[in-house]
């Protein structure tokens, strides 16, 4: 079985290699570009089609929103690639007389989650595209026929474009064809679950992962609430909460709590302060204080209520909770993947990015914090104190995190969370990672050496 497993890999991988070469031999930038955009707005074109299709295998998640996603993503990663060099010569400093020359890495393994089944391939797709790499995709075997059937979608576009269809194909998801790909790729990208990230970075092979999410928000003193609360929603609620950038806490000035929370009322969210009906919600989405439990992922919180047998308003858009506690006792504090977040008041800026940085050292450490604030220097003070990639400022940080035409995040759907979340970079991966640089150093005849006073005075 192991040896019928690694002969088919093997054929995978050979046919990939045959393929990225003819594109690294015969297409020009130009070229490359076009097959890139072409990917890209397939998946902008069939946004509705795919994102039905999503939700029906996966049962997440909501149609909608996986609209947007699938339309978003394609429009702000094409605007980011387009007319960036990712082949020959991309950059020359005549100052230093160094060229860098863009070469390609070759074949690309790419892990792909249950969560983001359509816009996780598509984004890896054109990331080692541009960089003339071909890619192999390992899907989740929840939404394993969605990705087939998006990789022939791909293929027949490179075959429109005259490129090499073997640039796009997808193994059977089974751990040991995975494994046999991570060893046989020459980079490895994993999105998807720690057991599966940790996989890839023990393959020996150049691996880009991802770290859990578990996004800390706090909304500052002499801020308009009423403008910052229905961003924290939108984040929270989107596709039903699976966002690994969605926001999860919320930490609120102790006297604006009851303020802040009448407005989180105001727009249809339920707010829960007795033990009781928290305590329920917190067995629900995790028993026994235990692992999140697969009944609420990525479900409604119609849903959600009726595992913790709790009575919401039918137009209810999101769960908030009163921490019992902060501290490692609260599972609430963790990644919840459902509409629900927990709320606790703070007396000082400082004493808010505390509590932010202890639930992020539970969970979620290296990855993202959301803060909504006027004030530059706790701005500043969050960004130096917290142990984060990225912290994302007066913005909903589901849709921010990743990139978006309102901020300079590179735009993507894998968020490095840096040596904090044992990954090998802390910023949005894109398609300079999947490209070798070779620098050519040309001897300066005119430079100016400095003597030893002046370098050692």
């Amino acid at each position: 079985m192991e040896q019928d497993v690694n002969k088919t890999i093997e054929t995978i991988i050979e046919k990939a290699k045959v393929a990225q070469k003819e594109f690294e031999t015969n297409f020009s930038q130009e070229k490359v570009d076009e097959v890139v955009r072409a990917i890209g707005k397939v998946v902008y074109d069939n946004a509705e089609e795919l994102a039905k299709r999503a939700v029906e295998e996966s049962g997440m998640g909501v149609y909608a929103d996986k609209v947007a996603k699938n339309q978003g993503k394609s429009r702000i990663i094409w605007n980011s690639l387009k007319g960036k060099k990712s082949i020959g010569v991309i950059e020359e400093n005549k100052e230093t007389g160094i060229l860098k020359v863009a070469k390609a890495k070759g074949v690309v393994a790419a892990i792909i989650p249950a969560t983001n089944p359509v816009v996780t391939p598509m984004c890896n797709g054109m990331f080692a595209l541009k960089g003339q790499n071909a890619i192999v995709l390992s899907p989740s075997r929840r939404v394993a026929k969605l990705t087939a059937y998006l990789v022939e979608v791909f293929r027949k576009v490179l075959k429109d474009h005259g490129a090499p269809e073997d640039l796009f194909q997808i193994i059977e998801p089974t751990r040991e064809a995975t494994s046999a790909l991570l060893k046989s790729a020459d980079v490895v990208v994993a999105t998807g679950g720690s057991s599966m990230v940790k996989a890839a970075y023990s393959s020996g092979k150049p691996a880009y992962g991802v770290g859990p999410g578990n996004v800390q928000t706090i909304v500052d003193r002499d801020i308009n609430y009423e403008e910052a609360v229905p961003k924290i929603i939108a984040g929270r609620i989107f596709d039903n909460g699976i966002i690994c950038s969605g926001e999860q806490s919320i930490f609120i000035p102790r006297e604006n709590y009851d303020e802040v929370i009448d407005i989180f009322k105001k727009n249809q969210v339920y707010y829960a302060d007795s033990a009781e009906e928290v305590g329920k919600f917190a067995e629900a989405i995790f028993p026994d204080g235990g692992a999140m439990n697969r009944e609420v992922i990525g479900q409604s919180v119609q849903t959600v209520a009726k595992v913790a047998g709790v009575s919401v308003p039918e137009d209810t858009k999101m769960i908030l909770l009163k921490a019992r506690s902060l501290d490692h006792s609260e599972p609430l504090c963790k990644e919840k993947m459902c509409p629900v977040m927990i709320a606790a008041p703070y007396d000082t800026f400082e004493e808010a990015v505390d509590y932010a940085q202890k639930n992020l050292e539970w969970e979620g450490i290296g990855h993202s914090a959301a803060l909504h604030s006027d004030n530059m220097d706790h701005i500043k003070y969050a960004g130096e104190h917290l142990s984060i990639s990225r912290l994302v400022v007066n913005q909903t940080s589901s849709t921010g995190a990743g990139g978006s035409l309102y901020n300079g995040f590179s735009p993507t759907t894998t968020l490095g969370c840096g040596s904090w979340g044992n990954n090998s970079i802390s910023e949005n991966l894109n398609y300079t990672h999947l490209i070798n640089i070779s620098q050519i150093g040309l001897f300066n005849k005119d430079a100016k050496i400095p003597t030893d006073e002046e370098i050692w005075g």
